[in-house]
């Protein structure tokens, strides 16, 4: 594998655009934290971005840090600090719990944090890592230079794409540059800590806390078999409740909290650092950073079903498991035997009759498993479908960087035939709702329009709906396979 570390946007752009020449994709990392993390990459080149780094600009009074993509995690939060700001999101670190282990890289960087969406407990109150992302530069896949956003907070200025780039775990563009929100720093944390509770209860406490007034910043449920590495109070359960501000409102929103949720028995109170490295640890999902033989899923589900959900999967599947976000996360560890629980875990998540929502990710897992299920969740056939539509339509602003790590293939674009002329299909951009499409039998009448049968999109598109008549077209070649395409996609 070639390595490439360009020192500035110039060099970006010229590795980019020699990859693309020569049709081979390549692995985009930086720290190289998360390289555990998504389906083993199959790629020829590496894109490194180290030397992308440093903050470029720093606006306290404006509450907006400009950075390049390869900035330490740790030196941006050590400059907040000085300033009494903080990435309000709360970024775990995630090096321990996928192994990486410093033989790797410098630990995760910013832009790797933007490009997983990666967002702590504080999530439930200040929003995920999309919602703090302003604006970047970038290379796409076709070698192109492009920005968007802006590095002020009320920014209104053409497409967000930065909520696009936010967990597209680096296949959409290479990231030069980011600039995001930040906020000031909590002067008081206090974490109110309610112990003996079976997983119902805990589900009905954090809930009440959440819809409380008292604007709670993290509710989180750890059962005994994982508040022990914690050191956490012994018993059947703990719910974690946190509260921050000035000194005087923390007293007495957590004096109230205790008083509103007696039910819950008596609370223990943890401030300080001990309250920092709790919240800390649980977003890292500490308790299962060295359970080397199990593996690790992240499941987001509605708040009202974490509690009930984690005790099906733990009967089934003897997982340990505890839930973030209010009920609302939940992270269970099991055997990685056979598909590690992949196919009962997502059964749960839809629920006996199937209208339940909500989605799982393989966050740690070997080689051979990550390989083997879908890291990801997967998607109905029609979006499946979608990226291959963008694709050959030329909507996709990114072919090179690997898509194999989100489970997808990468294949270099295939000719679109009608009838025996190769054409160039660019057809206008639509909603997926009129972008119906769908396979036909090479007996399919003249009107449809002919792809090459080594168009791996066929496949994803044979489960779409119904035929769609379209205008008059060429007879068809002999055996060719064929797809229908509304008349808004001609």
């Amino acid at each position: 594998m070639t390595r490439f570390a360009p020192a500035d946007l110039t060099e970006l752009h010229d590795q980019v655009a020699g990859t693309l020449a020569a049709a081979e994709p390549v692995e985009i990392v930086a720290g190289g934290s998360k390289r555990g993390l998504g389906r083993p990459v199959q790629a020829a080149h590496q894109l490194d971005l180290t030397r992308l780094s440093g903050i470029r600009n720093y606006e306290p009074a404006e509450l907006v840090l400009t950075a390049g993509a390869g900035t330490p995690l740790a030196e941006i939060e050590r400059v907040l600090e000085e300033a009494g700001q903080m990435l309000a999101f709360e970024p775990p670190d995630w090096y321990r719990l996928l192994g990486a282990g410093g033989q790797d890289g410098a630990g995760p960087t910013l832009g790797g944090v933007l490009a997983c969406n990666l967002s702590g407990p504080r999530r439930v109150k200040a929003g995920a890592a999309r919602d703090h992302f302003l604006g970047f530069r970038a290379v796409s896949g076709r070698g192109e230079i492009f920005k968007a956003g802006g590095k002020v907070i009320k920014n209104v200025t053409g497409y967000d794409l930065p909520k696009l780039m936010a967990g597209s775990y680096g296949t959409l563009a290479a990231l030069e540059e980011v600039t995001l929100k930040v906020l000031p720093r909590p002067e008081t944390v206090a974490t109110l800590l309610f112990t003996n509770l079976e997983p119902a209860a805990a589900g009905h406490l954090m809930t009440a806390a959440l819809g409380s007034p008292h604007e709670v910043s993290g509710a989180a449920y750890l059962p005994a078999r994982v508040a022990r590495p914690l050191a956490l109070p012994s018993g059947d359960g703990t719910v974690a409740l946190r509260v921050e501000g000035p000194a005087p409102s923390v007293e007495f929103r957590r004096d109230a909290l205790i008083r509103e949720q007696e039910a819950g028995g008596s609370a223990e109170i943890l401030v300080g650092s001990e309250a920092v490295a709790l919240w800390r640890a649980i977003g890292e999902a500490a308790p299962f950073a060295g359970l080397d033989d199990r593996a690790v899923w992240r499941i987001s589900v509605a708040p009202a079903r974490g509690a009930e959900l984690g005790q099906e999967i733990s009967r089934a599947l003897d997982a340990a498991w505890f839930l973030d976000w209010g009920g609302g996360l939940l992270w269970a560890a099991v055997a990685e035997a056979g598909d590690a629980g992949a196919e009962l875990v997502r059964n749960a998540i839809r629920g006996p009759d199937g209208r339940h929502t909500g989605h799982a990710t393989l966050i740690k897992g070997s080689p051979a498993l990550r390989g083997a299920v879908p890291v990801f969740e997967p998607q109905p056939p029609p979006l499946a479908a979608l990226p291959w539509f963008q694709t050959l339509s030329g909507t996709n602003p990114m072919l090179l960087p690997e898509p194999s790590k989100l489970g997808t293939n990468w294949v270099p674009p295939t000719a679109v035939t009608l009838g025996s002329a190769a054409i160039s299909l660019t057809p206008r951009l639509v909603p997926a709702t009129q972008a119906a499409i769908c396979a036909a039998t090479p007996a399919a009448p003249k009107s449809s329009l002919t792809v090459n049968t080594d168009c791996p999109w066929l496949a994803a598109c044979a489960n779409m709906g119904s035929s769609i008549p379209v205008k008059k077209l060429l007879e068809p070649p002999q055996n060719s396979k064929l797809i229908l395409i509304t008349p808004q996609t001609l």
